[in-house]
């Protein structure tokens, strides 16, 4: 009997230690109005699509190396961390989907920091800080930096990996926008009241094409953009609800996109697609345009936007107004057009 009880108590032992982990991350979930039909899960040296239902689920099993990944839902996107033996089911609303998107099961503390950590750094850096003197500006950022600190040391039980890559990215990522913002206000300094750059025949959303000299004899709003750009996306109704307060006032408005084939997959023509399935999906009034070189096209250049949303204002005799103008929600931009007799 005692040898049976020996035996019979390492059978329960054995019976109760951990399975073995599975060497597989399972992604489930379900999205709300959906862009697409198909998910992309996406790194420098990893790709997988996910088909999606008719109703918005999706499940399927991925075998990772341990690290970041860019979730793709059409042209939105979002950061997860994927590590084998993880099993994530994720729910979001597209019209909402920053702040919709939430990751539960196994794992999901760290995606769920990772969008929490989006939507408070843009917050607290989604702003246009070019009417700044650079002096502002620098004491601003650290006070951001003094902020994002203490919420990343307030987060427990995350893997080292993802708090180790916010500990290590956070100075560059502050850094890099500083300079933006510094680039801007040096900006105005070098371009504000002369002759603006020139568009010539950048295509139209019904295949025409527009020049900005046409545009003479009327003020002229600009917005630098891109369907991918959750920024750009955000400022979409404030810009819309402008356009239908001043419809018969003394300006006009343009909507530039620079979507191109790096940001698309490789491919212009998906570049191009997405865009005007943007602009009918959103209903976007004004003048649309797409600058044929995304990001390498000359008026681009020329008004050194390396960031967007970048806004332009130009007075009715193509001369700069301000090269890095309010935004649409930013009541200054009103302020801006009252001063002008817009």
């Amino acid at each position: 009997m005692k040898k049976i009880f020996i035996a019979m108590s390492a059978l329960t032992i054995f019976a109760c230690q951990d399975a073995p982990k599975k060497d597989y991350v399972t992604l489930s979930g379900k999205i709300i109005d959906q862009n697409s039909d198909s998910l992309l899960i996406r790194s420098r040296s990893y790709t997988k699509t996910i088909k999606v239902n008719a109703d918005g689920t999706f499940s399927d099993t991925l075998k990772v190396e341990s690290g970041l990944y860019n979730f793709y839902d059409g042209g939105e996107s979002s950061t997860i961390f994927l590590k084998n033996g993880y099993d994530l089911d994720i729910a979001l609303d597209t019209k909402a989907f920053d702040e919709t998107i939430k990751y539960t099961g196994e794992g999901s503390e760290n995606s769920n920091f990772l969008a929490e950590k989006s939507l408070k750094e843009e917050a607290l850096m989604d702003k246009d800080f070019s009417s700044m003197d650079l002096e502002t500006l620098d004491a601003k950022f650290v006070e951001i930096e003094a902020e994002l600190t203490t919420f990343y040391n307030s987060k427990q039980g995350l893997d080292t990996m993802v708090t180790n890559m916010a500990s290590k990215n956070l100075k560059p990522m502050l850094e890099g926008t500083k300079n933006y913002y510094a680039g801007n206000i040096m900006l105005k300094q070098d371009m504000t009241g002369k002759p603006s750059p020139l568009f010539v025949d950048y295509v139209n959303v019904d295949g025409s094409k527009t020049s900005l000299e046409s545009l003479r004899g009327k003020y002229v709003y600009i917005d630098v953009w891109a369907t991918w750009c959750a920024p750009c996306k955000a400022e979409i109704p404030a810009l819309k609800a402008l356009e239908k307060e001043y419809h018969d006032k003394n300006i006009t408005f343009v909507s530039l996109s620079v979507d191109d084939d790096r940001t698309h997959g490789g491919s212009w023509d998906k570049a191009k697609e997405d865009w005007l399935a943007m602009v009918a999906d959103k209903e976007l009034s004004g003048v649309q345009v797409m600058a044929p070189e995304g990001w390498k096209s000359q008026f681009v250049r020329d008004y050194k936007i390396n960031g967007i949303p970048r806004f332009i204002l130009i007075d009715p005799t193509g001369i700069i107004v301000d090269p890095s103008a309010p935004r649409p929600s930013d009541e200054k931009l009103k302020e801006l057009f009252t001063s002008l007799s817009i």
